[in-house]
């Protein structure tokens, strides 16, 4: 394989011209010239659960008096739905889709040359501290980008008069805390519900506990800013508040809808250093910013040349550069559910590409399944209670999905296929496949293809070899079976394993896929996992597919194959008595490891299988 190698470099999405300016600027003169930078944040924030942004049931005095006193950034986007493909690109100044850590708890290495973006800072003599969440979802270790990162980590321990990058992160608007029964301080009856979810006693009380969860997040903010205060360091110090993804009620974290991906952003300069800001305090900024803009923007406050592996822009200081026309987000694996949508926005407007429509997005997630209002979803789903807004989460999805957010904030109205709004959606839709060009997006890789594939490669390394793969050759195919309705362009016979993969793929959501019998002796296995599922579509009795599965689910396979195979079960029919019994050993066979994290989701995926699809379905 390595013959056939062509790196290709990470490529910075702004403007070549803009790209100058930011590599050019004049560095400060010395460490102590520079201003301290302060990083808080909070987990699954939604932006529009806090007051500064016009909510009136919020309780977020200190956010509020933290935008009031700098900039409010109204148009502020994770570049993924859920933490850790957010944090990858946070720390690396890239989208994780172009470096292949976009699968959550993943652990592919960084393409070499790409650095976390603290180790540059450490370099110009900032004391660095992380407290304490990394959650980069790579492999490549981040000891060089800390000068100290645990719960401990604090700027207080730093040298006399060195200036500091702190990253506080508080958990306490986390998802997990709205499985927890507390007494609720908010009125449940107070709450809007979402115009997707149905309006019952335990939707209102995990929405009135997320409001309680976003003030005690907002209290820890309080906190970290009276410390800076305590210590002298408020003049000194621009702080920046931000969320790493949406908030926590179904169809918002971890799903490409405005409530997932819109988070809430603002940055407090001090006189000393207000002439770094991007505009007056007091202001709101409708500038598109994303994810992959917080690097350079802190390279840029600190006076340092920016690295040529960022793909966003600074947003503040000497190397600001202007605001893009549009942002992007991604979807992939989310735990144990493998999914492939990418989105773009204006602001306005969000355009929605689902590659794999014929999957829901209420797939059954671990997790997401332990809140009380999606359990109750589901139950009123199953039992045919739910309107068409409410019941689309559990259908199989569309192929392109368009939403005008000011007038439909809850995104229910899917304008694709309105005539009024045609030129959008072709603009949009021409604007994701650029960005997925640019950045050669790995997220058509089946994930055990990449993995297997790429070896001791990075996943951007593989990804840039035409031979394996052919990205414009893949998105012509998709498109051409799922938006242009032309069974023809099929190419179940190519010599990339990944166009023979995305041929089944792709058609899926038309229905049964014919001519794939061969496939099952395919020499890459997610060939022979689509294969099987295609044709267990058509005839539940196809013993060589059932015997297909069974392969791709045992022991010393890694855990994305027998995921890839655990999610196609998952919307087939009951399989043979032996195989049933494969899932079951599945479920078991991780409980006398001491460390079961990193293989948890196979389990997962099987318990699934058994306990409930098997049974109650």
């Amino acid at each position: 394989m390595e013959k056939h190698m062509h790196t290709r470099p990470l490529i910075p999405l702004t403007a070549a011209a803009a790209l100058s300016a930011l590599q050019t600027f004049a560095p400060s003169a010395s460490a102590a010239d520079r201003p301290n930078i302060l990083w808080i944040v909070a987990e699954d924030f939604s932006f529009n659960y806090a007051g500064a942004y016009g909510d009136p049931l919020a309780r977020t005095p200190n956010f509020d008096r933290l935008a009031a006193r700098g900039i409010l950034y109204e148009r502020a986007y994770s570049t993924a739905p859920v933490c850790a493909p957010a944090r990858s690109s946070i720390i690396a100044g890239c989208y994780a889709g172009s470096l292949g850590t976009q699968h959550m708890r993943s652990q592919r290495a960084l393409q070499p040359g790409v650095r976390f973006f603290p180790e540059f800072l450490r370099e110009a003599g900032y004391y660095c501290t992380n407290n304490a969440k990394t959650d980069y979802n790579t492999a490549t270790s981040a000891a060089a980008a800390w000068d100290e990162s645990s719960k401990t980590a604090h700027w207080r321990n730093r040298k006399p008069g060195q200036p500091f990058f702190a990253v506080f992160n508080t958990e306490l608007s986390h998802e997990s805390r709205i499985f927890e029964r507390v007494a609720l301080v908010t009125d449940p009856a107070r709450v809007r519900v979402p115009a997707y979810l149905p309006d019952t006693p335990e939707i209102r009380a995990d929405l009135a506990q997320y409001y309680d969860c976003v003030h005690r997040a907002d209290d820890a903010l309080g906190k970290v800013l009276a410390q800076l205060d305590a210590d002298g360091l408020a003049d000194d110090t621009i702080v920046f508040y931000y969320s790493d993804n949406g908030g926590v009620l179904p169809r918002s974290k971890r799903f490409l809808y405005d409530n997932g991906t819109h988070v809430a952003l603002a940055m407090y300069f001090p006189d000393k250093y207000r002439h770094l800001a991007p505009a007056a305090p007091g202001s709101r900024s409708r500038e598109l910013v994303n994810f992959t803009d917080l690097a350079p923007t802190v390279l840029s406050l600190a006076g340092l040349p920016l690295a040529p592996q960022f793909q966003g822009r600074a947003i503040a200081g000497p190397g600001r550069a202007p605001a893009p026309r549009y942002i992007h987000t991604l979807r992939d694996r989310m735990d144990e559910r493998y999914d492939l949508s990418r989105a773009v926005t204006d602001g306005r407007y969000l355009y929605i590409r689902h590659y794999m429509p014929h999957r829901p997005s209420g797939q059954h997630l671990f997790t997401l399944w332990r809140s009380a209002s999606m359990q109750k979803w589901d139950e009123l789903f199953r039992a045919g209670k739910l309107n068409a807004a409410q019941r689309a989460f559990f259908e199989p999805k569309p192929s392109e999905e368009l939403f005008d957010c000011e007038a439909d904030p809850d995104n229910v109205r899917n304008l694709a296929a309105d005539s009024a709004h045609r030129e959008k959606l072709l603009e949009l839709r021409a604007a994701n496949r650029a960005h997925l060009l640019a950045i050669r997006d790995t997220g058509f890789f089946p994930e055990p293809m990449m993995i297997a594939l790429a070896g001791d490669h990075s996943p951007r390394e593989i990804a840039a070899s035409d031979e394996h793969y052919p990205l414009p050759r893949i998105l012509d195919l998709v498109d051409a079976l799922q938006l242009e309705n032309k069974p023809g362009a099929q190419r179940l016979h190519d010599p990339a394993p990944v166009m023979r993969y995305w041929s089944i793929i792709a058609a899926l959501a038309r229905g049964p896929v014919s001519d794939v019998a061969t496939l099952l002796a395919d020499a890459e296995p997610a060939v022979r996992v689509a294969a099987a599922e295609a044709l267990l579509r058509r005839d539940s009795n196809h013993a060589a597919a059932w015997r297909a599965l069974a392969a791709a689910l045992d022991e010393t396979h890694p855990r994305e194959l027998r995921l890839l195979a655990l999610n196609a079960l998952a919307h087939l029919p009951t399989p043979p008595a032996e195989l049933r019994t494969q899932i079951e050993a599945i479920v078991t066979e991780n409980a006398a490891k001491k460390n079961a994290k990193a293989d948890e989701y196979v389990p997962r995926a099987a318990r699934y299988l058994t306990n409930i699809k098997y049974k109650s379905y």
